[in-house]
C-alpha cells in the first residue's frame, strides 16, 4: 500500500543496539595466548585492528589479518569487528555477510557473542531498502535462532531482574519477533509471519502498523483468512495511527473484494461497525461473521421481490444478508398500486404500494415503495389508485418511520400508462352578419 513501508524495529531497541555495538569482548592477553590456541603475532594484529579508529583503515587491517591467519582462533573477534565496522558505516549487506561468517564458526563463538551477532543481523536486515527473497528467508531463520540465543543468555549477577527484563530481554524479544515476522512475510511464509507478528503484538499492542501487517499476512495466506485479516486491519484503524486513512481505504477495498456487493456504499456501514468492535478487542470473537460473495450468491438463488420484502421486514441476520445480496439488483415486473398522483416533474417519482393480489390492492392505504422513473416522462400520466408494474434497480430501504423501498432507473410497463388525451378541436369564431343597408342608400 502506498505510504506504508516496512517498519523498522520499535524505537525502544535503539539503546540496546548501541550497547551491543559497543565492542567485542577482548580475548585473553598475550601471556595466555598459547593456552588459547593463537600466537602472539595473531593477538597483536587483532589488537591493532581493534584499536584502529578510522573505518577504512580498520577494514584494511582486518583484511590483512584474515589473509595472514585464515584459520585463527581469533576469527570470531575479527568477524565481530568487521560487522561492527560495516554497521557503523551503514553497509548493511556486509553486516549480514560477516555475521553469517561468525555464526558459521559454531561453538567457537560464545553464547553472548552469538547473541550479539543475531541481534546485529536483525537490525541490519530491517535497514535493507528492498531485501531479496533469499535475504528474507535467511533473516527469518536467523531471527528465530536469535530468540533461542536470547534464552541462553544468563542475567549478570550485578544486574537486577527488572532491569534485565526491561532493558535486555524485552527489547530483544521485540526485535527478533518483529524481524522474524517481517522477513517471513517478505519470503511469503505467511503462517510464520502471523505467528511472530502476534508474538510482537503481545509486547507492543498499540503498534498500528504491526496490526496492519498482521492483517495483510492473514489475507495473503493460502487459503486466505479473511475474517481474521479484516479484524486485524480494523484494529489498526481503531488505533488511529499516522496511516489510519490508508489502512481504512485498504480494508474497504478488501471487504468489497470479499463480498462483491451490488451497492458498494453498504460496505461503509459494515466497516464502521467492524472498527468499533475491533477497538475493544484484539481477538476476533467467533460470533463475528461477514457474508462472503458465495454466501450472497446463494442468497440470490430463487430470490424474488416478495421474498426480499418479507426478509427485510423480518429483520435479523437473514434480513441483513438478504439486503446485502439484493441491493443493486434489477427486479422485473414489480406489481403495485399507485398511491399518489405524480407531480409531472422529471424524473417522475411514483409512490407505490407493493401488492400481489386483488385483496391487497383493495386494502392498500399507504405506499411502501418510492420509484424513480428515468427517461419516461409519460409515466406521470398514471392516475392515483391505478394498477402499475415496473422494472427497476433496488437501491435502498428504510424502516423508520415506516418501511419504504427505494428504486432507481425504473421503467413502467407501457400497458399501465394511459394514452395521452388529445386536446378538443378549436371552434372557429362565429361569422359576423353582413351590415344592413340603410334605406335610400
Amino acid at each position: 500500500m502506498t505510504g506504508i513501508r516496512k517498519t523498522v524495529v520499535v524505537a525502544i531497541v535503539a539503546g540496546l543496539g548501541v550497547m551491543l555495538m559497543a565492542g567485542a569482548v577482548t580475548p585473553a592477553h598475550a601471556q595466555e595466548a598459547g593456552k588459547q590456541g593463537y600466537t602472539m603475532p595473531e593477538y597483536n594484529a587483532y589488537v591493532e585492528a581493534r584499536d584502529e579508529k578510522n573505518a577504512a583503515a580498520q577494514l584494511r587491517k582486518l583484511d590483512d589479518f584474515v589473509q595472514k591467519f585464515p584459520n585463527s582462533q581469533l576469527l570470531t573477534y575479527i568477524y565481530e569487528l568487521y560487522y561492527q565496522n560495516y554497521y557503523a558505516t551503514k553497509n548493511f549487506v556486509k553486516v549480514l555477510e560477516y555475521v553469517d561468517k561468525l555464526l558459521a564458526l559454531g561453538d567457537k563463538a560464545d553464547p553472548m557473542m552469538r547473541y550479539r551477532a543475531y541481534y546485529a543481523r536483525a537490525l541490519a536486515y530491517n535497514n535493507l531498502p528492498s531485501p531479496t527473497a533469499d535475504q528474507a528467508a535467511k533473516a527469518r531463520d536467523a531471527a528465530i535462532a536469535g530468540l533461542q540465543a536470547l534464552d541462553a543468555i544468563k542475567r549478570p549477577d550485578n544486574v537486577d531482574e527488572k532491569t534485565f527484563e526491561e532493558q535486555v530481554r524485552r527489547p530483544a524479544l521485540i526485535t527478533f519477533n518483529y524481524t522474524a515476522a517481517a522477513a517471513a512475510a517478505a519470503a511469503k511464509d505467511f503462517p510464520t509471519a502471523i505467528k511472530y507478528y502476534r508474538a510482537t503484538l503481545v509486547l507492543t499492542p498499540d503498534q498500528a502498523v504491526t496490526w496492519f501487517r498482521l492483517g495483510v499476512a492473514y489475507l495473503s495466506s493460502t487459503p486466505p483468512q479473511q475474517l481474521d485479516g479484516f479484524w486485524a486491519l480494523a484494529h489498526a484503524v481503531a488505533l488511529k495511527g499516522q496511516t489510519e486513512a490508508q489502512v481504512k481505504k485498504y480494508l474497504r477495498g478488501q471487504m468489497l473484494n470479499y463480498q462483491q456487493l451490488g451497492c458498494e456504499s453498504l460496505v461503509d456501514a459494515e466497516m464502521n461497525e467492524l472498527v468499533a468492535l475491533a477497538a475493544s478487542s484484539t481477538d476476533r470473537p467467533d460470533s463475528y461473521k461477514l457474508p462472503s460473495a458465495a454466501d450472497l450468491e446463494a442468497a440470490r438463488k430463487d430470490m424474488t421481490i416478495a421474498s426480499v420484502i418479507a426478509d427485510l421486514k423480518g429483520g435479523g441476520e437473514k434480513g441483513k444478508v438478504t439486503w446485502l445480496a439484493a441491493c443493486g439488483l434489477e427486479f422485473p415486473e414489480v406489481p403495485g398500486k399507485l398511491m399518489e398522483a405524480p407531480t409531472g416533474e422529471e424524473p417522475v417519482v411514483l409512490q407505490i404500494a407493493f401488492v400481489t393480489n386483488d385483496e391487497e390492492f383493495q386494502n392498500a392505504k399507504t405506499p411502501d415503495m418510492d420509484v424513480k422513473v428515468v427517461g419516461q416522462p409519460e409515466a406521470a400520466r398514471i392516475e392515483k389508485d391505478s394498477q402499475v408494474g415496473f422494472t427497476g434497480t433496488l437501491v435502498g430501504f428504510d424502516t423508520n418511520p415506516a418501511f419504504l423501498l427505494h428504486w432507481d432507473k425504473a421503467k413502467v410497463n407501457p400497458q399501465f400508462i394511459p394514452t395521452e388525451k388529445k386536446a378538443p378541436p378549436k371552434k372557429a369564431p362565429p361569422k359576423k352578419a353582413p351590415a344592413k343597408k340603410q334605406p335610400g342608400a
